[in-house]
């Protein structure tokens, strides 16, 4: 099974599962992927952002910020996480 983010191998380490449309706005679904994909998306979208704009795979992908982060990340082994790394902020966006 491949991450749906960034295409590279689900292994059994550092795995989370996400929810598309988030629970707080009725999200039901979640699909497995790497942990480190999955900070990536809350360090950069609201969630308000998550459940009307980036609410599939495609869309988020489609951001330049995921597809700088996906380049970068596939060069990894697909057990890698950075514990060291804090997501501080979110971007303010209108």
């Amino acid at each position: 099974m491949k991450c749906p983010l960034c295409d590279r191998e689900l292994g059994t380490i550092n795995v989370d599962e996400h929810h598309l449309i988030p629970k707080a706005f009725k999200g039901k679904t979640k699909e497995p992927i790497h942990k480190i994909c999955h900070r990536k998306i809350h360090a950069t979208f609201s969630e308000k952002e998550l459940a009307r704009k980036f609410n599939t795979w495609e869309s988020l992908r489609s951001h330049e910020d995921i597809q700088a982060f996906v380049k970068w990340v596939q060069k990894k082994d697909p057990g890698y996480y950075d514990v060291s790394r804090e997501t501080s902020t979110r971007r303010k966006r209108r």
